[in-house]
């Protein structure tokens, strides 16, 4: 079984807010940027390690900064999951209602 490709990006690929918005240059030419939202595509993460993927990628957001969700279906499952671990530490506003994608914003608040 060949590995699907993981989307991280700063902007979601084709917002509108994308083309307006330019990611700030940095000297050490790696490439990432220090943007206070990224956003991950989950609909890219395989199934049976998604919300260990997500919960890893949240694990990382530090305080005050934020992660967009992606998701193929609203997350209300894994928003439980994440609130049993981790009460009160994320604040939730969904940017997105479906039908095709859920977007949700996880902002790091403790």
């Amino acid at each position: 079984m060949a590995a699907e490709p993981i989307t991280l990006s700063a902007q979601r690929t084709g917002h509108p807010e994308a083309a307006d918005s330019a990611a700030p240059e940095h000297d050490c030419q790696c490439g990432h940027d220090e943007a206070e939202t990224i956003v991950l595509d989950g609909r890219t993460i395989p199934h049976a390690v998604r919300h260990a993927a997500i919960f890893g990628a949240l694990e990382a957001i530090q305080l005050g900064f934020a992660l967009d969700l992606i998701a193929p279906h609203d997350p209300l499952p894994l928003i439980a999951q994440l609130e049993k671990a981790r009460p009160g530490a994320f604040a939730l506003s969904y940017v997105e209602r479906g039908p095709e994608a859920w977007q949700v914003r996880f902002t790091r608040v403790a």
